[in-house]
């Protein structure tokens, strides 16, 4: 409904009340209405599914149409990402806010900073996506609130074209709201477990959770030693929680991404069961290390002896009784782990490597696509990555089968200054730009996600403010190196108390008061210094 429209029906359910809402404003109800566009998350969660799968549906139409994200932890933090994007791109189109478990171990939990082991409150990750959305919904009510000044003093000036185009601006309002990716982990113990916290992160907003193929108890973070992975039949009952939740909330969009750690996994905490040859159990257990025995005396007490592939073998068990893979499998059991979920309810893969190598992803991807055409990834551009030395040394790799003198270069040195300025570096430097659109092209890669931009840009600003303020330039540090530039750069965040929603609750105190109300935003207010 424009905002017109519903200022007449608005009128006319006033009128209907003979006089008792005599004090409401038609107007003011439908500018608050217009503010307030979404009143659930589960509003949100089937509003950002719907965006998600008219996106998915266009990358398979166009690579080049891909999507992004950034990590958050705060819900100021998307909040600013979603204005930033506003303000120089136009418009919010294929861009998310990704929510990483890492990130809510590290900063949200009560215990203090944790790995990434599923240690922190599974429900800080519910009540994260509250809080995003939260300050997304604001930034809607922010902008449209600077809108609905505009039209009253062009319709106090008269000026009626004006008013026209700021109305028009209004109907057409794009919302700071958008997708979350949200990582839920292993899913936080079985699979009922998995499920209430769908419902309870889905119920916060959700449209996309991410689930990955490891042991809950045992969960490492994607770019560490020591992961563990389940099962198929395991990780596919959680995927069926997830999509149950979906269903039972009325999300019928839902996405979900089944992540796979196994490139990076060499253990599982159990043997698959199995029912007969080749199905997916044994597929499972024919990646179990393990020696062929001979005989009942070639197994010692408390050994394991499957059937593989014909023969009897003793799993490889270790003293914390999780069973070995066979060295060099990962791409295959990655292979399987992603065509399995595809076929059995998982909407995107998730594929954690060791490195951002296009080919790589590339070669695992092509054979996925054998089995499911329109296979898709999200992928993570981890800061886990030294990006600078791995696409320092793939071009160096390159030029070696080339036949192109190196003597210039150190492979193991190259991450120094030294080489910034080089053809190398250079080169480097554009294979790094040109990534995303890359992987998505040549390898599948439907949305690049950074996890922890946040975490590092924070430290780094923050190191960058502390050096200078407590250091020789004093005050200078800060009024240069920060308010100097929010001033003009137009970062909203320099009228400080307008974005947290000074202005915002005068006009209310306007709505409910009227002549009577006592307003912060008046002449002495130091915020006009901003102009």
């Amino acid at each position: 409904m424009s905002y017109k429209d519903d200022i007449k029906a608005l009128a006319q359910l006033r009128e209907a009340q003979q006089g008792k809402w005599a004090s409401i404003s038609p107007e003011n109800v439908a500018r608050m209405r217009a503010q307030n566009r979404f009143k659930t998350g589960l509003d949100i969660a089937r509003y950002t599914a719907k965006i998600m799968r008219e996106d998915m549906a266009a990358y398979d139409a166009d690579t080049a149409q891909y999507t992004q994200s950034l990590g958050c932890w705060h819900g100021f933090i998307g909040q600013q990402k979603l204005i930033s994007i506003k303000k120089h791109f136009g418009t919010t189109k294929r861009r998310y806010l990704y929510l990483s478990g890492w990130m809510v171990a590290a900063l949200r939990s009560e215990f203090g900073p944790l790995p990434d082991q599923s240690m922190h409150e599974k429900t800080t990750v519910s009540g994260l996506i509250e809080e995003l959305y939260t300050f997304l919904r604001q930034a809607d009510a922010w902008e449209l609130n600077h809108l609905f000044r505009d039209l009253e003093e062009a319709q106090k000036a008269g000026d009626n074209t004006r008013a026209d185009e700021l109305i028009a601006k209004i109907d057409n309002h794009e919302t700071h709201v958008v997708p979350i990716i949200a990582d839920i982990d292993a899913g936080f113990g079985n699979a009922e477990a998995t499920y209430l916290l769908a419902k309870q992160m889905i119920e916060a907003g959700a449209c996309c959770i991410q689930i990955e193929n490891q042991v809950s108890d045992e969960k490492q973070c994607g770019h560490q030693d020591g992961k563990v992975t389940v099962p198929h039949e395991d990780f596919l009952a959680k995927i069926n929680a997830v999509r149950y939740a979906f269903l039972e909330l009325g999300v019928e969009d839902g996405v979900i991404v089944a992540r796979t750690d196994s490139l990076g996994a060499g253990l599982t905490q159990k043997i698959a069961v199995t029912n007969e040859p080749g199905d997916l159990g044994d597929q499972y257990n024919s990646f179990l290390d393990g020696d062929e025995i001979e005989s009942a005396s070639d197994i010692n007490n408390g050994d394991v002896v499957i059937k593989q592939d014909g023969k009897l073998v003793k799993v490889k068990r270790l003293a914390s009784g999780l069973f070995q893979f066979k060295p060099g499998t990962g791409e295959d059991r990655v292979v399987l782990d992603c065509i399995t979920s595809l076929q059995n309810g998982a909407d995107l893969l998730w594929i954690e490597t060791e490195k951002p190598h296009v080919g790589q992803i590339a070669a695992m991807v092509n054979r996925i696509r054998a089995e499911v055409p329109d296979a898709k990834l999200v992928y993570n551009n981890s800061p886990s990555f030294n990006w600078t030395l791995n696409f320092r040394q793939q071009v160096f790799d390159a030029w070696e089968k080339e036949g192109k003198d190196l003597s210039a270069y150190d492979r193991a040195g190259l991450m120094s200054a030294e080489y910034d300025d080089t053809e190398l570096g250079k080169l480097a430097d554009e294979w790094t730009r040109n990534f995303q659109r890359d992987a998505a092209r040549e390898a599948g890669i439907f949305h690049h996600l950074i996890t922890l931009p946040t975490y590092h840009t924070a430290a780094l600003s923050t190191d960058t403010l502390a050096k200078g303020y407590f250091g020789d330039e004093g005050m200078l540090a800060y009024v240069a190196g920060v308010q100097r530039r929010e001033i003009r750069e137009g970062i909203a965040t320099v009228k400080h108390q307008d974005m947290a929603g000074s202005n915002i609750g005068d006009d209310h105190k306007e709505f409910f008061h009227g002549e009577a109300a006592l307003k912060a935003g008046g002449k002495d207010n130091t915020m006009n210094q901003f102009g």
